[in-house]
């Protein structure tokens, strides 16, 4: 039996309104916006997925990538088509982080925010 249940995974970034714009383009969905003071937190439901939740941290770091630390956490994004995903998301503002090797069935990348994410075939 589990002892909980994932909520949403939440993305610390500089600036959580367009990092949300980024994935809602992606993803799909709706951000929704919460603020107290000068903490803003905005939440994306993911049609048909785990929510997304976007934090403000004005002093994030974004991981090396690649390093030979831990690059410690990415989303693995499923496409039917890499290539049009992959034109799609840097249109968008991602930067290829190791997209060269075309057979492979994934290419990495960083949202604009420099957190690292794949773009896997089906």
């Amino acid at each position: 039996m589990a002892l909980a249940k994932l909520g949403v995974v939440v993305l610390d970034c500089p600036d959580p309104h367009a990092l949300a714009g980024f994935y809602a383009e992606v993803l799909g969905g709706t951000p929704t916006v919460e603020t107290d003071g000068d903490d803003v937190w905005i939440d994306l439901e993911v049609p048909g997925g785990t929510p997304l939740a976007f934090q403000s941290a004005p002093g994030h770091v974004p991981p090396q990538w690649p390093s030979d630390g831990s690059q410690q956490f990415h989303l693995d994004l499923v496409v039917d088509d890499l290539d049009a995903a992959e034109k799609g998301v840097l249109a968008l503002g991602a930067k290829a982080l190791d997209a060269e090797d075309r057979e492979r069935s994934f290419r990495v990348y960083a949202d604009p925010a420099g957190h690292p994410f794949c773009l896997c075939a089906c």
